[in-house]
């Protein structure tokens, strides 16, 4: 596997570094939206390029400097985009710590869901991240439920997503249905 999906879209950003050989044993979930609450605009794809500009919204004065970068970002449609290779690490998690292991960005796959703290999470955000679940379960054995966190879980009193209104429940517990043909 080149750390790649096979079937969806591509857009490489350069927010990411080697991972040195570490092995990948942490699925962190995230929530976003640019500016907060508004979906498919393309700042997203923007932000994580370094390609945000800073005038087109007060918000993006100071977050157009981050140099971010998730693996995957699921937009409220369902279509799924990758910016950097599982094989690598995206620097998704900032400060961060997983049952004691400092610097989750090392060792995590990181998957924004378009959305925010306070709105529901669309049935096809929920199918599209369970299968690229239990894809990254075949090929990463570290990875099963266990081993999944919200950033919240990871950097409690410094991030708050994927929020409440996120169905923990409802996600995982799709985990143990079957793949759709062709996934």
């Amino acid at each position: 596997m080149d750390g790649m999906l096979s079937d969806c879209r591509r857009l490489a950003s350069p927010n990411c570094s080697s991972r040195e050989g570490t092995e990948v044993d942490l699925l962190v979930i995230h929530n976003i939206s640019l500016p907060a609450g508004e979906f498919g605009t393309g700042r997203i794809e923007q932000l994580f390029t370094n390609c945000l500009p800073p005038a087109a919204h007060p918000s993006f004065v100071e977050i157009s400097k981050l140099r971010v970068s998730s693996h995957l970002l699921i937009d409220r449609e369902g279509e799924i985009t990758q910016f950097v290779p599982f094989t690598m690490q995206a620097w998704h998690a900032g400060p961060s710590s997983f049952l004691g292991r400092e610097r989750c960005n090392e060792f995590s796959i990181g998957i924004e869901v378009e959305g925010t703290d306070f709105e529901a999470f669309g049935d096809i955000q929920y199918e599209r991240l369970a299968d690229v679940t239990r894809a990254l379960f075949r090929v990463y054995p570290a990875l099963n439920p266990a081993r999944i966190a919200g950033h919240s879980d990871i950097s409690p009193g410094r991030k708050t997503d994927p929020g409440p209104c996120f169905d923990w429940e409802r996600y995982k517990s799709a985990l143990h249905e079957p793949a759709e043909a062709g996934q």
